[in-house]
Order: structure tokens, then sequence, then C-alpha cells
């Protein structure tokens, strides 16, 4: 008794001319991979091992990272490179087990829709953000941001 094995049920599985998009999906999964543990690690060991470690993580702490444009470009990298690294792997997952053409347009539609929806709020987020805001009341706002 022979056991076969059964041809992947991916439609892109196939050999087509132009851009292999897959190829490059494949390789942009090792390269962000790469790139995260570095991002991560740095942003864990800044944040949890210099200073006085997890007791100085408060607001004003992350209010001074989100001032300085190095923390800035950094925050925005890692949210750019992890959310487009994890959608393209659940993009991998619907092409591998969902079998209906239609449905598949479907998941990949809203996988793609949050996607933008997430990498624009949380740029806004990074580059927007600010403490103390003008004319706000000074009960609601950071001690530091009394005097204003």
């Amino acid at each position: 008794m022979t056991a076969t094995i059964d041809a992947p049920r991916s439609p892109y599985a196939q050999t087509k001319r132009g851009v292999n998009w897959e190829k490059w999906g494949w390789i942009y999964m090792r390269a962000s991979g790469i790139m995260l543990v570095v991002l991560i690690f740095g942003h864990l060991f800044v944040n949890l091992m210099t200073g006085t470690g997890i007791s100085q993580i408060d607001f004003g702490f992350v209010a001074g990272k989100l001032a300085d444009p190095f923390w800035q470009i950094w925050d925005t990298l890692m949210l750019w490179l992890a959310l487009i690294h994890g959608a393209n792997g659940m993009r991998t997952l619907v092409n591998d087990y969902v079998s209906r053409p239609g449905t598949r347009r479907l998941l990949h539609g809203a996988l793609a829709a949050s996607t933008v929806v997430l990498l624009v709020l949380g740029t806004l987020v990074i580059y927007t953000f600010d403490p103390c805001p003008a004319g706000a009341d000074p009960s609601l706002v950071a001690s530091f941001c009394e005097g204003l």
C-alpha cells in the first residue's frame, strides 16, 4: 500500500509569468523577522533593563520617548514591520486553508483593510502624541504639564 500526498490546495502555488509575489512574501518574512528581533529586543532592553527598570515606565516615560525622533522612527519601524509581517502570515494561512475563492477574497480584503487601519492609527499616535494639549483642564493632564 502506498501513500500519496495531495498537492497544496492554494491556487497561488502555480507558476505564473510576472512578479512572483509568493517568493517576495517569503523573503519579506525572513528579512522582517530578523529586523523585528533586533527592534523588539532593543525596545525591551531600553524599557526594562536601563534606568530603574520596569518601575520607570509610566506616562511620563512613554511621553518622553515619543517626543524623541529616534524613538519615533524605532517605534514606527516596529509597528510597520510587525503588522505587515503578521498580515502576510495570515494571508498565507488563508491561502492554505480556505478553498472557496469568494471566501478567500473576502478574508484577504478584511485582512488588508484591518492592516491599513491599524497602520494609519498607530502611525498617527506615534507622530501626533501630545502629552500636554493646549487649553486642557489642568486636573486631567500629567503632573509635568502644570504651568502651561
